[in-house]
């Protein structure tokens, strides 16, 4: 017979996941026995071929190399060895075709475990256990995706780990995800600066995430553009979890969430809303100013370049419009760049006026404080009449038979379900602000006492972020005059307001501040929608704000940003 004639063997040995490598040794176990057979039935062992996957399919790395190996060597028939029947294959067309497979390259399969013969019941007995293997493995997978989707509807994540945490044993609960530092804050950093539009663009974010090293890239070394999107899309990132393929409504998760789900919903609106361009790529830390500065001449931003000389070169703005008087005429960096942060050290108000605009903060703190609970109780009315919308869109669920309207009042119904929690989180909020006044607005009241001081900092966003927050809109700046009136956001307006009107001399009569030399309201107002001191020498509020502000001295009404 062939097989009394064979001398050389080859092994192969499976494992179901990558994991099973590392937390056990199936593979070794597997080596073992096969070459202790090989032993008694006096086999060399040649070669030894292994596979990390699910015993589903026959395409695998180690069954073609396998394959290969023996298509080579047909000349000289091998002996193919597996510890089991189910390591070969736990699929019976895939045990069909590895088996035709290994029989068309002049292997012979054995295995300590059973004989493989060719007659009759020796073919119905494989063709059996081959049945019995791919019976366990379909089982094995149903048990594991019900014990999953259990702990799922528990609120404990059951997939892979999202960028920014990792999991760690928690007594009782398993294996639960917990913040993984640096990467944590890079991920919030992100998904609250798309959520408030300081990244404009799905671009924008993947160009922040890849300028920070500990965030995970592709095999290219760059963020792919499909992460970014599933980085936007995951509600594990607010707290919540869920699965709509295993019909896993959204639930509280067990997990701390690195933004609140409100973060997360203007995310989703803005996914879903109008595209808007990304911010220039070519804006560097050579030039600052580039895209917010304006010519004087005819509107258009401002570009910047640097130019060669003899020695060495020389950086430059200029105007790009052809027809412009200002066409490709230089202006020296240092020149308008200085001008510039004139500009922002006369915005630093005085250490009385800075003191008085805190004192201001702190009181308008207070009174928000104090409308949070009045905002709970509003909120928990509206909760409740979102609960009777509920209970009347399941009725009209039961009572109709038309998929189109199931469809349409299950979207309701998840809609509603979301609006539900968000109010939930927001009520869980109401008076009790994350941080306290002087954790929350030093870096707002540090940038207001001295916008400068961000602006020398060496981070290209800083200064980026100190032209957004101190202006309004695009300076204008006139070639050999320097910077127009700049219109200035509603704090640095209404500061310099105050200060302007408190250097006038007092007159009888009045608070302070004389009808006749009053200044005019702050441009960017438009003369009715802003703060200004009135002829009576107290803050004026006029239309366009609400709700009111009380508990200050007058009545007025403040708009942070």
């Amino acid at each position: 017979m062939i097989r009394d004639t064979i001398r050389k063997a080859v092994i192969y040995c499976r494992v179901s996941s990558t994991a099973q490598t590392k937390r056990g040794d199936g593979l070794g176990s597997q080596e073992t026995r096969c070459r202790e057979y090989a032993r008694i039935r006096r086999y060399e062992v040649v070669q030894v071929f292994t596979d990390d996957l699910s015993g589903g399919a026959a395409d695998r790395p180690g069954v073609k190399a396998m394959l290969a190996f023996l298509k080579k060597q047909r000349g000289e028939p091998h002996v193919v060895l597996v510890d089991d029947i189910s390591r070969l294959a736990r699929s019976v067309s895939a045990h069909i075709e590895l088996r035709a497979a290994i029989n068309l390259v002049g292997g012979v399969l054995e295995s300590p475990t059973m004989e493989f013969g060719d007659d009759a019941d020796s073919e119905l007995q494989e063709y059996i256990l081959a049945t019995v293997a791919q019976h366990q493995r379909r089982k094995n997978a149903e048990q594991t995706k019900n014990r999953m989707r259990s702990r799922l509807m528990n609120g404990y994540w059951v997939f892979q780990v999202p960028v920014g945490y990792r999991y760690e044993k928690a007594g009782g609960h398993g294996k639960v995800l917990v913040r993984n530092e640096p990467l944590a804050s890079i991920v919030r950093e992100a998904l609250e600066g798309y959520a408030s539009g300081r990244f404009q663009l799905q671009a924008e974010v993947k160009r922040f995430l890849e300028e920070h090293p500990e965030f995970p890239r592709g095999r290219n070394g760059i963020v792919r553009n499909q992460r970014v999107t599933d980085l936007l899309n995951q509600v594990v990132y607010a707290g919540y979890v869920e699965a709509p393929s295993w019909d896993v409504s959204l639930r509280e998760g067990r997990h701390e969430g690195l933004i609140s789900f409100e973060t997360f919903g203007k995310i989703q609106d803005r996914l879903h809303g109008k595209a808007r361009a990304p911010v220039r790529k070519d804006i560097n830390a050579d030039f600052p100013l580039r895209g917010s500065v304006v010519c004087g001449d005819c509107g258009t931003p401002l570009t910047a370049c640097w130019s060669s000389g003899r020695n060495a070169r020389y950086p430059y703005y200029l105007c790009p419009k052809r027809g412009c008087e200002s066409y490709g005429k230089s202006i020296k960096r240092e020149v308008i760049e200085g001008e510039f942060e004139a500009l922002l050290l006369s915005l630093k108000p005085t250490e009385a006026l800075f003191k008085a605009a805190k004192a201001m903060f702190r009181k308008l703190w207070d009174h928000r404080l104090g409308l949070q609970q009045e905002r709970g109780r509003s909120l928990e009315s509206e909760i409740r009449k979102i609960e009777r919308n509920l209970d009347q869109l399941l009725d009209r669920i039961v009572e109709t038979d038309s998929p189109t309207v199931i469809r349409a009042y299950e979207s309701r119904v998840r809609d509603l379900e979301m609006r539900k929690l968000e109010m939930r989180e927001k009520i869980a909020q109401c008076g009790r602000p994350l941080r306290g006044f002087d954790e929350s607005l030093r870096t707002a009241l540090d940038f207001l006492g001295n916008p400068h001081r961000l602006w020398a900092s060496d981070r290209l966003d800083h200064k980026k972020t100190v032209i957004k927050l101190a202006f309004c809109d695009r300076l204008v700046y006139v070639r050999n005059e320097g910077f127009r009136t700049a219109d200035l956001a509603l704090p640095f307006s209404l500061l310099k307001t105050i200060g302007e009107a408190s250097e006038q001399p007092e007159s009888s009569g009045n608070t302070g501040v004389p009808a006749t030399s009053l200044p005019a309201a702050p441009s960017n107002t438009g003369g009715t929608s802003g703060p200004w001191l009135s002829q009576y020498g107290e803050m004026a509020r006029p239309a366009g704000f609400e709700p009111a502000t009380y508990g200050l001295e007058g009545r007025c009404s403040i708009q942070l940003s």
